[in-house]
């Protein structure tokens, strides 16, 4: 098992390259690149497609911007697209300053050599270390992620038990239902729904509208701001609780149901062991497997690109934001690096649902499987 393990470990490093590689050509041959922004920035035609939501947007003055604009704007002729009007040597400098004055292959390297060192470079258009907004922007989507994640397991496992318990039932049925709404509401259309009826919009006022903290955070005492802090998350965990428990709770059934009707399942009913025995000591540890071992996978999938919608409407400047925001700016540096890093952590996440399965039933052997 171990030298299982130590395979898997290694398998990161080709894989994580050949991600790299892929989302790195297919990002420089996108078009509308860091240069084609700071010219539309020059020309005053950018727009930020998250101006309103913490303070970013179209009216930031970055340091390359302001630099470029230093450099003179006399009319020439450019490769790049929108760039009419702009002194030659202005592109030159943009170029020499991105590294865009190099090889493809040179740029790429050079770029894995840093993240190898964990030294994911400085933000284009925030003019701050990528390491640095990653670390700020954090605390909101592991909040996000992580509560709701736990949520949704708390929710959906037993949910689901009971339903495999009574499948045909009334409650089944009127369970379904909720599952079936679960399925059929986007998270962020329950998110409006929640802010008009609980937070001031028209009903009830009973919940902040935006930020993960009061202002006055810091001046409390550690019980008011543990309160205030759940008090401000409430509302976008239930938004993401509710779209996000009803694929869960079907898989634990559909797990349970496939395993109570086994025959091992029968043959401990005919020894006389109580329902609970069987379903908890015999079906359990074999239907909870596919369950346990998606923990990883799901909450990184809730942490990178589950809350970005959730994000926006309550005004939480968390990882999905940031994500999003670098892509339409272009911010090459951000875009990677979180690549870099999130894809990392992803194959990490995957060796431990394996761990997760090991855990879970010993039985299960991963060598004797490859052998």
């Amino acid at each position: 098992m171990p030298a299982y393990f130590l395979r898997r470990l290694l398998l990161i490093i080709p894989t994580l390259f050949g991600i790299m590689v892929l989302n790195f050509l297919i990002v420089q041959a996108a078009p509308g690149g860091p240069i084609e922004q700071i010219v539309a920035r020059l020309h005053g035609t950018a727009v930020s497609a998250t101006a309103r939501v913490g303070g970013s947007g179209a009216g930031e003055t970055a340091a390359p911007v302001g630099q470029a604009m230093n450099a003179g704007n006399e009319s020439a002729s450019s490769r790049y697209p929108g760039a009419q009007g702009v002194d030659p040597e202005l592109i030159k400098q943009l170029e020499h300053q991105f590294g865009f004055d190099q090889p493809l292959y040179k740029r790429f390297l050079t770029m894995m050599g840093h993240y190898i060192r964990f030294d994911f470079g400085t933000s284009y258009f925030r003019d701050e270390s990528v390491f640095r907004l990653v670390v700020s922007k954090m605390p909101v989507s592991i909040s996000l992620g992580l509560w709701t994640t736990l949520i949704v397991y708390l929710i959906s496992i037993p949910l689901g038990i009971r339903k495999a318990v009574m499948d045909g039932t009334p409650f089944d049925m009127w369970s379904s239902a909720a599952i079936i709404a679960g399925y059929a509401i986007p998270s962020f259309l329950f998110a409006v729904l929640l802010i008009v009826v609980f937070a001031g919009g028209r009903y009830l006022d009973w919940f902040p509208l935006r930020g993960l903290t009061s202002d006055t955070w810091s001046d409390m005492d550690w019980p008011h701001r543990i309160l205030d802090y759940f008090w401000h998350i409430a509302l976008p965990v239930t938004a993401l609780v509710i779209s996000g428990f009803a694929s869960l709770t079907m898989l634990t059934k559909n797990s349970f149901l496939d395993e109570i009707n086994k025959q091992y399942v029968l043959t401990a009913r005919a020894k006389g062991l109580t329902e609970n025995r069987v379903l908890y000591g015999h079906v359990f540890r074999n239907a909870m497997l596919i369950v346990i071992s998606g923990f990883p996978s799901a909450f990184i999938s809730i942490l990178f690109t589950g809350s970005l919608l959730i994000e926006v409407i309550f005004s939480l400047d968390g990882m999905g934001l940031l994500g999003f925001e670098s892509a339409i700016n272009r911010d090459y540096p951000v875009m990677f690096g979180t690549l870099f890093f999130f894809t990392l952590l992803g194959l990490v996440m995957n060796i431990l649902g394996d761990l997760a399965y090991v855990l879970t039933d010993p039985r299960i052997d991963f060598e004797t499987r490859e052998g």
